[in-house]
């Protein structure tokens, strides 16, 4: 008996499917708890914003430096989601397994809070040996010295919520963020503006509000580890003061270059931001405008990539290489497509999206001229970032670490920074020349850390 070609493709497409509908599943809510979380950051901008060209720029210098420091204490919490999906792949029932990774993730975000808190409350030499303007410092500081406050509660948070997404329970992660972007929203609008009766407190005021609501979503995830029953068995909290010193070592072996890679990606545009910074105020609030832009069509992607980590996890934990290399080119043709979707949006609509972020009055200025500009640019690199995060988190589902760390390393540094210095300061074309570097750079590293995993995933087999 002859079976119809036609039934033969179909049958072919069933796994295929099959992990498209789990990755979407376990990715959604992932997906919705990045946007929310990023809804702090844009509405950190937007309520700012209203105060003002310099008040935006001083805010986006302290979250530069923020997030720079941020980034470096956050590789060992990155860790607990590979490391968590191999012990639950491996043996779904291992309580203890699992526990003693999520403290050892608690212990290691404890170890790096202290030092570099101390370095963010010392920030401000630093900005000024980076060139940026003295009166912007003085802005950024006290934002950055109140912010810094929120770093062990906002790692601890990342622990919790790296495990409970291993674990499969992304809906109460998506929720706590919900609540978390809501606290901010409203502490901002009490406390920028003076609501209430409260005092105006401008920038300082989106500071207290961003580390209140960084330390109200660490203590609603910790409630939750002992309130809802799927979470109490594991019992987090027991023998906390225990040490596994095994398994702490393998969190930092994994979580530094983990780290270092998002660092070297990171630190371009945080660089790119102070480049801008020498620019002038008015570039620098275009810049952080269209950067804004962007990053909030890359919580997609990113979004979907923590749980191409977590599926690609548990097929190798399970030993299963083929089902692993399925969840990783799913997840690298899904990310493709979504993508392509947000830069046709970005493109099309570059001047509807900017004046989301400035007055109507200011529509004409040179700040949403400049902003229009870098818009298009990011709808032209933005498919390179949804490629290059995927590849990554896929990477890191496999506990591949080192070489994507290397491969971020050449494409942002050896030739992403050179490209942007060079188009911006040397050859003239200012903003245009740092948004080239970017792009450039993206492009390398997309097709560097797609070809890593096809490539290792393949040997592999």
């Amino acid at each position: 008996m002859t079976t119809n070609p036609m039934t033969l493709r179909r049958t072919s497409l069933i796994p295929w499917i099959s992990e498209a509908r789990a990755l979407l599943k376990v990715s959604s809510p992932l997906i919705a708890m990045q946007v929310m979380q990023f809804g702090m950051v844009t509405a950190d901008i937007i309520m700012v914003g209203a105060l003002g060209e310099k008040p935006l720029a001083a805010v986006s210098i302290g979250a530069v430096m923020y997030y720079f420091v941020w980034l470096a204490a956050y590789g060992p919490v990155m860790a607990i989601a590979p490391v968590v999906s191999h012990i639950l792949g491996a043996s779904p029932d291992d309580t203890r397994g699992v526990r003693i990774a999520v403290r050892m993730g608690l212990w290691a975000a404890a170890f790096v809070s202290l030092p570099l808190m101390g370095l963010l409350v010392f920030s401000h030499p630093a900005l000024l040996a980076l060139g940026q303007p003295p009166d912007i410092v003085e802005m950024a500081m006290p934002w950055i010295q109140v912010v810094a406050f929120s770093l062990p509660f906002t790692l601890g948070y990342g622990v919790l919520r790296n495990f409970a997404s291993a674990a499969g329970r992304q809906g109460v992660v998506m929720a706590i963020a919900a609540a978390a972007l809501l606290v901010n929203i409203a502490l901002n609008y009490v406390l920028i503006f003076g609501n209430f009766g409260a005092p105006a407190l401008g920038i300082v005021g989106s500071a207290i509000a961003t580390a209140g609501a960084h330390a109200f979503s660490f203590a609603c995830m910790l409630v939750l580890m002992y309130a809802q029953p799927f979470f109490r068995k594991f019992d987090l909290l027991r023998d906390f003061l225990a040490p596994d010193w095994e398994r702490l070592r393998e969190l930092f072996r994994l979580g530094v270059p983990m780290g270092m890679a998002m660092i070297f990606e990171s630190t371009l545009f945080n660089a790119a931001t102070l480049m801008m910074g020498t620019l002038g105020a008015t570039t620098l609030a275009a810049h952080q405008i269209a950067v804004n832009i962007a990053g909030l069509a890359f919580m997609i992607p990113l979004g979907l990539g923590l749980g191409a980590t977590v599926r690609v996890g548990l097929a190798a934990g399970a030993g299963d290489a083929q089902a692993a290399r399925r969840a990783g080119n799913t997840a690298i043709a899904l990310s493709a497509l979504i993508a392509t979707f947000f830069a046709i949006i970005m493109a099309l609509f570059p001047g509807t999206l900017v004046s989301l972020y400035l007055p109507a009055e200011s529509q004409g200025a040179e700040v949403a001229r400049l902003a229009v500009a870098y818009v298009m640019f990011a709808a032209f690199f933005h498919l390179f970032d949804a490629l290059q995060v995927m590849g990554q988190m896929c990477l890191r589902g496999l506990k591949d670490a080192n070489v994507p760390m290397w491969i971020a390393a050449l494409s942002y540094w050896l030739v992403g920074f050179p490209v942007a210095w060079v188009l911006a300061f040397w050859m003239g074309w200012q903003g245009t020349g740092v948004w080239t570097g970017l792009t450039v750079s993206l492009a390398l590293a997309a097709i560097g850390m797609v070809w890593r995993f096809e490539w290792l995933s393949r040997a592999r087999r």
